[in-house]
């Protein structure tokens, strides 16, 4: 944490190239993302009275799905996505889209060809940038002078009052808040106009910002959550508390789990959250095997421990007599599928318990 302007992030940093270009996960996957990008279009062109024919630019695109809501919407989409296959699926499905991570060169080249972005967005992305500074500079050359950024990302204090402690692993790096955002954005002369509280990711915020020169006014909701992080104490007592509380979690689901020692034991979900969770947890000493509904995982190992990941019709042939839902977001629809299993279900967090 950066004692003058509070900025939190991790500092041991995975060379993004490793990650990004053999990039798996897919925003189709979820269903309840792309409900979510078709309100977040709608939304998002409502506030800005945008009705037809803007750019908008999307960085860390993945498939297109958000651009494909503004597209329908009869707006000009430009994607950026450095996943290589993901990014070659998308311009197969019309949404034009670079093969690239974003940079001060491919945003001069995006503008040569296709006019400077009315909209950029980056979503559940900025938060995995080491180099910051390098992206800032991109936007720079490709907003137009009143086009507005939107970053929607997992919001700090949410992730503390929800106990999304899982959510922290190597992708992300930034943990962020508002106030030393609008710091950081003071040097491109840019600022917040508008910042909006959304459910997802364990509570995440959608930062407006524009340039500090713009027509576009701050609205009262930036103000608010100022006030806010600036009532709370950010400091290393803050993070020795959120630790306790998540090593008392970490010993309920243990002492629980012991007592089914022999037993068939069983974790669903096997993403990058899930790792985190048997990792920090010291669960994999528990688990026969996972299960997962996202094809690409299915016949893979978890990373460190090598336990099997399987497709949830495994549940069935070989049926297990404690379930551990580690997706645990997602709670609710896996309850949904399972319902006919007869094995006893327990969910980590936010608070460790017995559901059935």
């Amino acid at each position: 944490m950066c004692m003058d302007c509070l900025f939190i992030q991790l500092v041991s940093v995975v060379d993004p190239e490793i990650i990004y270009r053999d990039y798996i996960y897919v925003t189709t996957s979820s269903s309840d993302l792309d409900r979510h990008f078709s309100n977040y279009a709608s939304e998002v062109c409502d506030y800005l009275s945008y009705n037809e024919n803007k750019l908008v630019v999307d960085i860390g695109s993945n498939d297109g799905t958000l651009l494909k809501h503004f597209k329908q919407k009869k707006h000009r989409v430009v994607g950026v996505e450095p996943a290589i296959e993901i990014s070659k699926k998308a311009n197969e499905d019309g949404i034009k889209t670079y093969p690239h991570f974003i940079d001060k060169a491919l945003a001069e080249q995006m503008v040569s060809e296709n006019g400077n972005a009315d909209l950029i967005t980056a979503n559940n992305l900025f938060a995995n940038i080491d180099d910051l500074h390098g992206f800032m500079q991109a936007v720079d050359s490709l907003l137009s002078t009143e086009g507005v950024v939107i970053v929607e990302s997992s919001y700090l204090y949410k992730m503390i009052d929800n106990m999304v402690f899982d959510w922290i692993y190597h992708e992300h790096l930034s943990y962020l808040s508002a106030v030393p955002l609008e710091a950081f954005l003071k040097g491109y002369d840019m600022h917040l106009i508008h910042i909006q509280e959304m459910l997802t990711k364990g509570g995440s915020l959608r930062y407006y910002f524009a340039r500090s020169g713009s027509e576009w006014r701050i609205d009262t909701s930036v103000q608010k959550i100022f006030e806010s992080e600036l009532t709370k104490k950010q400091l290393r007592s803050t993070f020795q508390e959120y630790a306790e509380k998540i090593g008392n979690e970490r010993e309920r689901i243990r002492n629980y789990l012991k007592v089914y020692d022999g037993e068939k034991v069983v974790g669903y979900g096997a993403s990058a959250t899930s790792t985190t969770l048997i990792s920090h947890f010291d669960l994999h000493e528990y688990f026969d095997y996972l299960v997962d509904d996202n094809p690409g995982k299915i016949g893979t190992y978890s990373p460190g421990h090598q336990i099997p990941v399987y497709s949830s019709e495994k549940l069935r042939q070989d049926p297990p007599d404690v379930l551990v839902i580690l997706a645990w977001r997602f709670k609710n629809e896996i309850m949904r599928k399972i319902e006919d299993l007869p094995c006893k279900v327990v969910v980590p967090l936010p608070r460790f318990y017995e559901v059935r």
